[in-house]
C-alpha cells in the first residue's frame, strides 16, 4: 500500500521534470483523512514556488487511475493528499493469507547470505541472572527474525573459560572446598559467594574425595566451568534458546591466535610499551585514549582475546557479524573494531547491539543483584514465577535501548492486563471459533463471498494485518523485535473488538463463512507472529 503509492508518486514528479524531494507516506491516526497520507505537495511547495494545494490537485489528477483499489484521492489541510483504499482492497489479502500461510508477505532478503549472531556469552561463573535472560531472549528473536528474512543463522556463545574471573571461580570453590573437610578457609577478596559454590564443592567431593591438593588449580576450575555451564544451557532451553556454536576463549591461546594478534599489531607499528604493560595506539582511531592489551602482570585485559575472537569471526567467512552485548560494554567494542581496522580487517559488517539492564521488582522493591555475593534472582526462579512464555515477552516489550523494569505482579496474573495472555487467549479463542463452526453445521467455509466483510471493524482489522510485512521489514533494518511485540498486540486488540460487536457463525449462512475466513487469516497472522517471538500459541486454555 505505502510503497505503491510512493512509488507512483515519485514516478509521478519525474514526469513532470519536478525537483526530487524528501516527503513522507503514511497511515494517519484519525480515519477521516484517508488509510494513507502524503505531504509530496507541501515539501515541492518551496521548490516550485507554488502553493501547495495548487500542486496537490496536479498529483490527483496525473495519479487518477494509476493506483489499482482506490476508491478516493483528495486534498486537505494546507495541501496533504489523502488515499482512501475500497473494500475490495482489503478482502483480497483474505484470500493472499490464506493461500501463503506461513509465507505470508515474507521476502527473502538475506537468501545465500550468511550471518552470525553472538549473544548470552556469559561468564561460566554462576547461573545466569535476569539481565542475562534479557540478552538472551534479544538474541534468539533477532535470529529468527533474520531467519524469517532468509540468512542462515548461526548462533553463538562465546565461552569464557579462561582468564582471572576462572581463577577466582577456582578458588572460591577450593575453599568451599576445604570448609567441607572441616579445614579453615575463606573465599578470596573478590571470589564468588553464591550457595551453588557449595553445590559445586560437594558435588566436586563426591566425584574425586577428599584428598585433592589445591595445586594445581584447574580441576577444581574445570569442574566448577562445567557444572555451572551445564545449568546456564538448561536455562537457556527452558526459554526455547539453542546455539549451534559454542565458542572457548581457552582455544585463543592454545592455538597461538592471541600471540599472533600481538604480533601483527607490533608488526603493523600499533603497539608500545609503557609502566611494563603492552599498549594499543587506539588513539590513532578515534579513541580518548590508548588502551592496555597486556597488563604489567603479563595478564592480557578482556580486549586482547576479544580481538582475537573476532578475527576468526570475520576469518569464517560471515556476511554479517551481529554482537549482542549489555550497556556495559559501551567502551569495549570501538577498541576492538579499531584494533581489527589497524589489522587491515574491513568492520562494516559487524553490527555490535546494546542492550540496557533488568530491574525486578518485588512487594515494591527493587531487587539488588551480585553474581559474587549471590544476591540476586536467577532466570531459572524468574521463569518459575512467571512462565517462559511471558518471560520472554516481557523482555522484549521495550527497545533495547530503553531500561526494564520486570513487573512479576503483572507477570503472573492470567487476565488481560497481561499481554502474553491477552495474546494466547485471542488465538485460542480463534481456534476454537473454526473448530466449533462444523457443529453449527458449516462443514467447510473454503467458498465463502469476501465481499460480504464490510464492517469498520472487519476493514480496521484486515488493515492492520496487511501492515505485517512493513513490521517486519522495520524489524529486520532496526533488529528491534519490540515493533513486533506492539503490532501482535494491536492486531489481537482489534480482533477482540471486532469478535464482540460481531458474531462469527450466525445465521446468515454466506456472512458466516466470510468471517470463518477472516478468522482464520488472522489467527494465520498472530501464529506466524508469536512463532518469531519464540511464544507459543495455544490452540486451547
Amino acid at each position: 500500500m505505502i510503497e505503491t503509492i510512493r512509488r507512483k508518486i515519485e514516478e509521478c514528479c519525474s514526469e513532470q521534470g519536478w525537483p526530487q524531494t524528501a516527503f513522507t507516506v503514511e497511515r494517519p491516526r484519525d480515519r477521516a483523512f484517508g488509510h494513507v497520507s502524503t505531504n509530496i505537495a507541501l515539501t515541492l511547495s518551496k521548490e516550485l514556488k507554488r502553493a501547495p494545494r495548487e500542486i496537490a490537485e496536479e498529483l490527483i489528477r496525473h495519479l487518477q487511475g494509476k493506483i489499482p483499489d482506490l476508491s478516493a484521492i483528495d486534498t486537505a489541510g494546507p495541501g496533504f493528499i489523502n488515499f482512501t483504499f475500497s473494500p475490495a482492497y482489503f478482502q483480497a489479502f483474505i484470500t493472499r493469507i490464506r493461500k501463503s500461510r506461513a509465507d505470508f508477505q515474507r521476502e527473502l532478503r538475506g537468501k545465500d547470505r550468511k550471518v552470525q549472531v553472538e549473544f548470552v556469552s556469559a561468564n561460566p561463573t554462576g547461573p545466569l541472572t535476569i539481565g542475562h535472560g534479557r540478552q538472551a531472549v534479544l538474541g534468539d528473536s533477532i535470529a529468527r527474525i533474520l531467519e524469517w528474512h532468509g540468512y542462515s543463522v548461526t548462533r553463538e556463545y562465546y565461552f569464557n573459560d579462561a582468564g582471572r574471573q576462572m581463577r577466582m571461580l577456582g578458588l572460591s570453590v577450593l575453599a568451599r572446598y576445604r570448609q567441607l573437610l572441616g579445614e579453615k578457609a575463606d573465599i578470596p577478596e573478590g571470589g564468588y559467594e553464591g550457595e551453588y559454590i557449595f553445590d559445586i564443592a560437594r558435588d566436586f567431593r563426591r566425584q574425586f574425595g577428599d584428598s585433592v591438593s589445591a595445586e594445581p588449580l584447574s580441576p577444581f576450575i574445570d569442574f566448577a566451568a562445567q557444572q555451572i555451564f551445564g545449568t546456564i544451557r538448561d536455562s537457556l532451553q527452558r526459554l526455547g534458546i539453542r546455539h549451534d556454536v559454542y565458542y572457548n576463549e581457552k582455544d585463543l591461546y592454545s592455538s597461538g591466535k592471541i600471540e599472533a594478534v600481538l604480533k601483527e599489531l607490533e608488526e603493523a607499528g600499533f603497539l608500545y610499551r609503557e609502566g611494563g604493560a603492552t599498549w594499543f595506539r587506539a588513539s590513532q582511531f578515534g579513541a580518548e585514549k590508548d588502551r592496555v592489551l597486556v597488563k604489567n602482570t603479563g595478564e592480557p585485559t578482556y580486549r586482547l582475546p576479544d580481538i582475537a575472537y573476532h578475527k576468526e569471526k570475520i576469518r569464517r567467512g560471515f556476511d554479517l557479524i551481529i554482537d549482542i552485548f549489555g550497556a556495559d560494554h559501551h567502551a569495549t567494542y570501538p577498541d576492538v573494531k579499531a584494533a581489527l581496522e589497524a589489522l587491515g580487517y574491513a568492520t562494516g559488517h559487524i553490527r555490535v547491539l546494546l542492550h540496557q539492564f533488568v530491574t525486578l521488582t518485588r512487594d515494591g522493591e527493587k531487587i539488588k543483584m551480585s553474581t559474587r555475593k549471590a544476591n540476586f534472582v536467577t532466570l531459572d526462579e524468574l521463569i518459575d514465577l512467571a512462565g517462559a512464555d511471558v518471560v520472554r515477552y516481557f523482555y522484549l516489550m521495550r527497545s533495547m535501548d530503553s531500561h526494564l523494569n520486570f513487573d512479576i505482579a503483572l507477570a503472573q496474573k492470567q487476565s488481560d492486563e497481561n499481554p502474553v495472555f491477552y495474546l494466547q487467549y485471542a488465538h485460542a479463542r480463534m481456534c476454537n471459533i473454526l473448530v466449533h463452526s462444523k457443529e453449527k453445521h458449516i462443514d467447510s467455509y473454503e467458498a465463502a463471498d469476501l465481499a460480504l466483510l464490510q464492517e469498520p471493524e472487519v476493514l480496521a482489522l484486515i488493515e492492520i494485518m496487511i501492515e505485517f510485512k512493513e513490521i517486519m521489514e522495520l524489524c529486520h533494518s532496526t533488529l528491534e523485535p519490540m515493533y513486533l511485540t506492539n503490532y501482535l498486540y494491536r492486531l489481537a486488540t482489534a480482533f477482540h473488538k471486532f469478535y464482540t460487536v460481531h458474531r462469527v457463525v450466525t445465521e446468515d449462512v454466506a456472512l458466516s463463512k466470510a468471517r470463518l475466513q477472516l478468522v482464520d487469516a488472522v489467527k494465520t497472522i498472530l501464529a506466524n507472529g508469536m512463532y518469531i517471538l519464540g511464544i507459543s500459541a495455544p490452540e486451547k486454555m
